[in-house]
């Protein structure tokens, strides 16, 4: 992941810098001009949450934000430098870094429409590092292009388009301790008994899609509100895939023992609950079938370099 990381870094400076070097100008307003290409310097903040098997909403679980968990928000941060070609397209290299988290028990007000996803009692949260490379498209600076003319807008809505790597590691809590999960292969995975699961990556490709608008606020300071979502290859962000639970004797053939004791209470959290639930191992786990996935909402502060007085 390091060596794709790096590679990504000097092909987007290596674009930055050709094309400042071999720009021309032409007029933003009546003080300043712009080179053809101008870098966007800056900083971000916002939220961040995930949509995974765990928690969720009224239901048997629904397609995208229909399942969202707004409980479950947590804060987000990072930086991105974007080099903008005449202000119609764009070409950024975008670090972000949070946290994700989901629980069942968010369920309990609602336990009768959740179909037993509120007796699961299943918790996760993981740290998330993230980092891509991406498009965005200005499209009210279209005719701007293709004419020639001056006054560009001060407000201008976009989409953009990347793909990136993405780092996270899945904990549960158990007994006042967080364990990470991928280590215990709570559901069998790397077992001689379960061939086809494998053990799951703690690093990954993703692929993000979004739309935003951008606000010059002066000459030289530029400010954002952005959507950024990532869809994953994997569906274990909260370590929850397969639709049913293994035979818990299969940690102590498998792992160390103390692994295999922690494995054993942490992979199955029914019966914790009080009073306990007629929830047991024959019940559905998760689904396979749909995929992982977490966003962002994001304010944006940037600087504009390149912009010159006329």
């Amino acid at each position: 992941m390091r060596r794709c990381l790096l590679i990504l870094f000097l092909c987007s400076t290596g674009v930055l810098i050709t094309s400042q070097t071999s720009a021309q100008y032409y007029f933003q307003n009546s003080r300043f001009y712009d080179n053809d290409w101008i870098v966007e310097a800056g900083a971000t903040i916002g939220m961040m949450n995930a949509l995974t098997d765990l928690g969720g909403n009224k239901g048997i679980g629904k397609p995208f934000l229909k399942d969202l968990n707004l409980e479950k928000t947590n804060l987000s941060g990072g930086f991105y430098f974007t080099g903008m070609y005449r202000s119609l397209i764009g070409v950024r290299l975008e670090g972000c870094f949070g946290t994700v988290e989901g629980a069942d028990s968010v369920l309990k007000d609602i336990r009768a429409s959740t179909f037993g996803r509120f007796e699961r009692n299943l918790s996760f949260r993981s740290k998330i590092n993230d980092i891509h490379i991406g498009v965005e498209f200005h499209p009210l600076f279209l005719p701007r292009y293709l004419s020639g003319e001056d006054g560009p807008p001060l407000i201008s809505p976009y989409v953009h388009a990347g793909v990136g790597f993405f780092s996270f590691e899945p904990k549960a809590q158990l007994n006042g301790q967080w364990h990470s999960l991928q280590p215990l292969r709570t559901e069998g995975q790397g077992f001689a008994q379960y061939r086809d699961r494998k053990p799951y990556e703690l690093q990954q490709r993703n692929y993000h899609i979004g739309t935003g608008v951008r606000l010059e606020l002066t000459d030289f300071i530029v400010a954002r509100l952005e959507i950024d979502h990532r869809i994953l290859t994997t569906d274990y962000l909260d370590d929850v895939s397969q639709d049913s639970y293994i035979d818990p004797s299969l940690f102590f053939q498998n792992l160390p023992a103390g692994k295999a004791a922690i494995a054993s209470q942490i992979y199955f959290r029914s019966d914790e609950l009080n009073p306990p639930d007629a929830f047991s191992l024959s019940n559905q786990r998760g689904n396979p079938r749909n995929k992982d996935s977490y966003f962002t909402l994001q304010l944006k502060v940037g600087v504009m370099l390149g912009r010159q007085r006329r």
